[in-house]
């Protein structure tokens, strides 16, 4: 295992960059609004679950990000465990913050969903709680990073419970084959072809696409935030 890296001046945003419009927020904050307006007023009610359903096009999308969002956490964590180079930690922490973000959103949504469809709040369903569990182990995550002064052992012990953590996201997926749950199995990723009406499934690409555009752009400026920070902390113990 190598040294960590300190972040080059190469790494640094500019001024240009930090100024002005933050373009790909603002494209998403647009295709969100769109993604909604189209849930909204111009996708059909699903036949059993009437409007109560729409909710979905926020739930997946937002559990999609989340794990993509831990994913990255797992992968980043990897190669800064492999190159020791700081900037991996840093957009592992961004991402990590990030895939709390949206798996509350999960959370808040499902309850919301289930209540007129299952007639309760909440149910200690399989996919319930292992997400909630999920939502615990990297609330964690963020509470170490806060813990651990010495930046080497923080990035270590944050990319080894990183890894860890983004091992539930396979159990949260094929929970509903592998115990007797609330859930429906998979209607979109599944290994034939998504059981959606080609409209819905048309809402649920944009709003995942919306989502995952919004994703990428809190990430970022999550990022610069935290390349900001070591170059101050570097400054300031020279």
């Amino acid at each position: 295992m190598t040294t960590p890296t300190v972040p080059a001046s190469a790494d640094d945003t500019s001024s240009a960059q930090r100024s002005g419009i933050d373009w790909l927020f603002a494209i998403s904050v647009i295709m969100i609004a769109v993604a909604l307006t189209r849930v909204i007023y111009y996708t059909p009610f699903e036949a059993v679950q009437g409007p109560a359903q729409k909710i979905f096009y926020l739930h997946l999308p937002a559990a999609l990000c989340a794990f993509t969002a831990f994913g990255v956490v797992a992968l980043a964590g990897i190669g800064y465990l492999w190159l020791g180079d700081l900037r991996l930690d840093r957009a592992a922490e961004s991402s990590a913050e990030v895939g709390v973000v949206f798996t509350t959103v999960v959370l808040v949504t499902g309850p919301i969903w289930a209540r007129p469809v299952w007639g309760t709040w909440w149910t200690w369903d399989a996919r319930l709680t292992l997400t909630l569990f999920l939502w615990f182990i990297f609330v964690g995550y963020i509470v170490l990073r806060g813990a651990i002064e010495d930046r080497a052992l923080r990035a270590r012990y944050s990319a080894v419970l990183g890894i860890l953590g983004s091992l539930l996201i396979p159990f949260i997926h094929l929970s509903v084959y592998l115990f007797r749950t609330l859930h429906p199995r998979p209607i979109v990723i599944k290994p034939s072809a998504p059981s959606l009406p080609p409209e819905m499934l048309t809402t649920l690409i944009i709003s995942f696409v919306a989502f995952f555009l919004f994703y990428l752009a809190l990430v970022r400026q999550r990022y610069r935030l935290a390349n900001e920070r070591d170059l101050l902390e570097l400054e300031e113990g020279r």
